[in-house]
Formats: structure tokens, C-alpha cells, sequence
């Protein structure tokens, strides 16, 4: 017999990993189902283990996923696939379900913040779960529909559809720019703010505003502009050309509308920072092309999609997922300084 007519060995079972351990099959089914904590021991669960890896075993996930009716797969929704932070979120969150034998399709609503359409004939066929990125919950209607477990990241956490929300301390980030900003010596202010009604910039905006406002002798004008650099420059450009006393500082909702702030700055020949201070939130890769580089709001976006990740793995197996918000941090660079009346 030549080696190509060899045989090929039995596919290992968990029969035989019970066998090699000297375990139940249910004990086996525990321990590597993750199920055993409490109800088996530390030491026979490491013993199960070990007989698997020896026996190179691995479950059969299908038929597995078949006896719990589930197909271990989540959908995670974003508003576009070319910003940075959503590849970022889908990265943390795809990683983490690795660990767990769960697959997560990534799928852009085709209207930015929603409607979003079921990408599936059925999605509740197809889907364990549905995680949402910076989006209404109402966006979601046609797949929460589906009777799906719905986790909302960077969204409104007062709504009460979704089984569980994960959120960034948006708030603080903002707090912590115009913190910032005020101790340098800054009073007058341009807010360029996104055209996208979603909660998240909702609440950027109402942090600034109130910041500035217990600071009592700061001014602030508001813009809006779609979240493109073109839009951003065309809006700064704009409002900084208005008569009257020019704003030393520019405070963006994001890094992407940043550039376009320093690309009008430049094209009215003010210097930054030297004669206007702008600010970005998110920290995208972005942050450090430009020159000077930006100061902004670091948004630990991995940890997003991992947290969410696991808050939809906790409702699936019917525990409470973890609460509280993910701290955001100020990353001070060149694109701040004190107005030019306070270095004279």
C-alpha cells in the first residue's frame, strides 16, 4: 500500500478525551463548553484539557451549534466601513469572539446612521446577535425585529430595547479638551460639530457647552459640517472669515473635521497653534499625520468592540453584562497653545 492509500485516522471524539482523562462525556462537554466552574474541579477541568490538546480534539462546532440552535455567528452594524474607529471596534470585537468559536460579520448600514436593512434573508436564521457602533437604536428596527439580542455601543444608554448597552465616557473626553483649552487662556471658541444626529456627538456638544458656560467669561459659536474633510475646512473656513473677533480656538467633534479646521486655517494663513488651537477627538492614525500634530481624545476602540463582544456573549448565556463606561484620555500634542494674548 503506498503512502497516498494510508488510511486516514479517526477524527478524535470526546468519547475518547473522557476516556483518556477518566471522565464522563458530560464532564468533557463542561469543561471544554466553558460550563464547568462550580460544578467540576479545577484540576480535573485542567486534566480534560490536557487529554484534548494530547489528542488534538477539537468539538464539532456544527453540530454543536445545531443541538443549541445557534450559529454562532454576530452581526456588528457601523456607519461606514471607511472610518478608522469602526475597524477598530470590529478588531477587538472579532478577536474576543474568536476565543469563544463565534464568528462576527461586519456589515455598513447603507444610510450612515440607519435604516439599517436585514443583510439576510432571515436574520434570525443566520444570526446569534446583533452588535450596533455609534448608531440609534431605532436604526436597528428591522433586525431587533428578528428577535435578535441587541447590543448598542457609543449609543443613547437610556434606551430600552437593546439588551445591553457599552459606552465610552464621551463626556469626560470633551471636558478634558476644553479643560485644556481654558488653562491655556483660551475664551473664544468655534465649535465644529458633525452634521450626524447621533447621540455621541449629542452629547460632545452639551459637554462643551456647559464646560464653557461655568467658566463664565467663554464665548463659543457652533458650525456644523458632514464628517469629510472638504466640509470641515469649507465650514471653518467660512466661519472664521466672519467680522468681528476671530475665535482662538477651534473645538471639532472628531479628528477627520479637525483636518479640514487646520487645512482652513492654513489657507486663511493663520498659524496653528500660534494664532488658533484646534482639537480633534478620536485619535485616529490621522491624529499624528498632520503637522503640527493633534491634540484629541483617545477613544480606546478595541476594548469597544471586546466589551460589546462580551456584553452579547453575558445575554446569551443568560448573565448580566458588565456596566459602567470606558475611560477616554486627553493626548495633548503640537496643535495647541496659549492665544496669542496671553503670550504677549
Amino acid at each position: 500500500m503506498t503512502s497516498a492509500q494510508q488510511p486516514v485516522p479517526a477524527r478524535p471524539t470526546s468519547r475518547d478525551v473522557a476516556r483518556a482523562a477518566g471522565v464522563s462525556q458530560a464532564t468533557v462537554s463542561l469543561v471544554l463548553g466553558g460550563k464547568w466552574p462550580g460544578r467540576v474541579s479545577e484540576v480535573t477541568a485542567q486534566r480534560v484539557r490536557e487529554a484534548a490538546a494530547e489528542l488534538g480534539y477539537r468539538p464539532n462546532l456544527a453540530a454543536r451549534s445545531l443541538r443549541l440552535g445557534r450559529t454562532r455567528t454576530a452581526l456588528l452594524v457601523v456607519p461606514a466601513l471607511t472610518n478608522e474607529f469602526f475597524a477598530r471596534v470590529y478588531a477587538g470585537a472579532a478577536a474576543l469572539a474568536a476565543e469563544h468559536d463565534f464568528g462576527v460579520v461586519l456589515y455598513p448600514s447603507p444610510d450612515g446612521t440607519g435604516p439599517a436593512r436585514d443583510p439576510f434573508a432571515s436574520a434570525r436564521a443566520a444570526l446569534d446577535g446583533v452588535i450596533a457602533s455609534s448608531m440609534a437604536a431605532d436604526a436597528l428596527d428591522a433586525l431587533h425585529g428578528a428577535d435578535l439580542p441587541l447590543v448598542m455601543l457609543d449609543s443613547d444608554p437610556s434606551g430600552t430595547g437593546p439588551a445591553a448597552h457599552v459606552n465610552l465616557d464621551i463626556a469626560d473626553g470633551m471636558r478634558q479638551v476644553t479643560d485644556h483649552l481654558l488653562g491655556l487662556g483660551h475664551r473664544r471658541f468655534l465649535h465644529l460639530a458633525s452634521a450626524v444626529d447621533t447621540w455621541t456627538f449629542a452629547v460632545r456638544a452639551e459637554a462643551l457647552h456647559e464646560a464653557l458656560g461655568a467658566a463664565g467669561d467663554a464665548t463659543v459659536r457652533t458650525v456644523r459640517a458632514p464628517l469629510d474633510v472638504g466640509a470641515g475646512r469649507e465650514a471653518a473656513e467660512q466661519a472664521l472669515a466672519v467680522a468681528g473677533e476671530r475665535p482662538t480656538a477651534i473645538v471639532c467633534d472628531d479628528d477627520i473635521l479637525a483636518a479640514g479646521a487646520c487645512k482652513a486655517a492654513r489657507r486663511l494663513g493663520l498659524r496653528v497653534p500660534d494664532e488658533l488651537s484646534v482639537t480633534g477627538f478620536d485619535d485616529l492614525a490621522l491624529a499624528t499625520a498632520l503637522e503640527p500634530e493633534l491634540t484629541t481624545v483617545r477613544l480606546p476602540a478595541e476594548q469597544v468592540g471586546e466589551r460589546g463582544m462580551e456584553a452579547l456573549l453575558a445575554v446569551l448565556d443568560g448573565r448580566p453584562a458588565e456596566q459602567g463606561g470606558l475611560p477616554v484620555q486627553l493626548v495633548v500634542r503640537g496643535s495647541t497653545a496659549p492665544p496669542p494674548a496671553a503670550r504677549a
